[in-house]
Protein backbone atom coordinates (compact mmCIF):
# COMPACT_ATOMS: atom_id res chain seq x y z
CA UNK A 1 0.00 0.00 0.00
CA UNK A 2 1.26 3.48 -0.92
CA UNK A 3 0.58 6.77 0.83
CA UNK A 4 0.86 10.36 -0.31
CA UNK A 5 3.44 12.48 1.53
CA UNK A 6 3.62 16.29 1.24
CA UNK A 7 6.76 18.19 2.23
CA UNK A 8 5.48 21.47 3.68
CA UNK A 9 8.73 23.37 3.07
CA UNK A 10 8.61 22.87 -0.70
CA UNK A 11 5.00 21.72 -1.32
CA UNK A 12 6.38 18.66 -3.13
CA UNK A 13 4.36 15.47 -3.00
CA UNK A 14 5.65 11.94 -3.29
CA UNK A 15 4.36 8.43 -2.92
CA UNK A 16 5.75 6.23 -0.15
CA UNK A 17 4.93 2.60 0.57
CA UNK A 18 4.17 1.41 4.10
CA UNK A 19 7.32 -0.76 4.00
CA UNK A 20 9.50 2.15 2.82
CA UNK A 21 11.05 4.84 5.01
CA UNK A 22 10.01 8.44 4.49
CA UNK A 23 13.62 9.21 3.53
CA UNK A 24 13.81 6.55 0.80
CA UNK A 25 10.51 7.78 -0.62
CA UNK A 26 11.82 11.35 -0.57
CA UNK A 27 14.93 10.28 -2.44
CA UNK A 28 12.73 9.01 -5.28
CA UNK A 29 11.88 12.65 -6.05
CA UNK A 30 15.23 12.60 -7.83
CA UNK A 31 16.26 15.94 -6.35
CA UNK A 32 19.81 16.80 -5.55
CA UNK A 33 20.31 18.32 -2.12
CA UNK A 34 18.41 15.81 0.01
CA UNK A 35 21.05 15.01 2.62
CA UNK A 36 21.48 11.40 3.57
CA UNK A 37 23.55 10.35 6.55
CA UNK A 38 23.79 7.04 8.31
CA UNK A 39 20.26 5.75 7.45
CA UNK A 40 20.19 4.13 10.88
CA UNK A 41 18.74 6.80 13.14
CA UNK A 42 22.07 7.94 14.56
CA UNK A 43 23.17 11.08 12.71
CA UNK A 44 20.02 13.24 12.81
CA UNK A 45 20.46 14.67 9.30
CA UNK A 46 16.97 13.66 8.13
CA UNK A 47 14.92 15.12 11.00
CA UNK A 48 11.33 16.01 10.13
CA UNK A 49 8.17 16.98 11.98
CA UNK A 50 5.00 15.09 11.13
CA UNK A 51 2.28 17.74 10.77
CA UNK A 52 -0.57 15.36 10.00
CA UNK A 53 -0.98 11.65 9.47
CA UNK A 54 0.48 8.59 11.15
CA UNK A 55 3.89 6.92 11.00
CA UNK A 56 5.44 3.80 12.45
CA UNK A 57 8.71 4.67 14.15
CA UNK A 58 11.79 2.56 14.65
CA UNK A 59 14.51 3.26 17.19
CA UNK A 60 16.16 6.69 16.83
CA UNK A 61 19.05 8.35 18.64
CA UNK A 62 17.81 10.39 21.62
CA UNK A 63 20.70 12.78 20.88
CA UNK A 64 18.68 13.95 17.86
CA UNK A 65 15.03 13.31 18.82
CA UNK A 66 14.19 13.63 22.50
CA UNK A 67 11.15 11.98 24.06
CA UNK A 68 9.51 15.42 24.21
CA UNK A 69 10.24 16.12 20.54
CA UNK A 70 8.92 12.72 19.51
CA UNK A 71 5.69 13.51 21.39
CA UNK A 72 5.49 16.73 19.29
CA UNK A 73 5.78 14.73 16.04
CA UNK A 74 9.52 14.87 15.35
CA UNK A 75 11.11 11.78 13.81
CA UNK A 76 14.10 10.86 11.71
CA UNK A 77 12.84 10.17 8.19
CA UNK A 78 15.19 7.18 7.89
CA UNK A 79 13.39 5.49 10.80
CA UNK A 80 9.76 6.36 10.02
CA UNK A 81 7.31 4.52 7.79
CA UNK A 82 3.97 6.00 6.64
CA UNK A 83 0.79 4.46 7.97
CA UNK A 84 -1.51 6.99 6.27
CA UNK A 85 -1.30 9.95 3.91
CA UNK A 86 0.71 12.58 5.71
CA UNK A 87 2.24 16.03 5.71
CA UNK A 88 5.69 16.66 7.09
CA UNK A 89 8.05 19.58 7.47
CA UNK A 90 11.80 19.20 7.16
CA UNK A 91 13.70 20.78 10.07
CA UNK A 92 17.29 21.62 10.96
CA UNK A 93 19.89 20.28 8.47
CA UNK A 94 17.38 18.76 6.06
CA UNK A 95 15.33 21.97 5.97
CA UNK A 96 18.39 24.10 5.24
CA UNK A 97 19.34 21.84 2.34
CA UNK A 98 15.97 21.55 0.64
CA UNK A 99 15.02 25.19 1.22
CA UNK A 100 18.35 26.36 -0.21
CA UNK A 101 17.57 24.34 -3.33
CA UNK A 102 14.08 25.90 -3.48
CA UNK A 103 15.51 29.44 -3.28
CA UNK A 104 18.12 28.61 -5.94
CA UNK A 105 15.48 27.22 -8.31
CA UNK A 106 13.39 30.39 -7.89
CA UNK A 107 16.26 32.78 -8.70
CA UNK A 108 16.35 34.41 -12.15
CA UNK A 109 19.74 32.88 -12.92
CA UNK A 110 18.25 29.40 -12.71
CA UNK A 111 15.55 30.09 -15.29
CA UNK A 112 15.01 26.76 -17.04
CA UNK A 113 14.52 28.54 -20.37
CA UNK A 114 18.20 29.46 -20.28
CA UNK A 115 20.22 26.31 -19.52
CA UNK A 116 23.74 26.80 -18.29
Amino acid sequence: MSFSVVIGNTHERYSCRADQTLLSGMEQLGRKGIPVGCRGGGCGVCKVRIESGAVRRERMSRCHVSVEEEAQGYVLACRAYPQSDLALRAVEKLARCIERRLVASASPSSDSRFPT
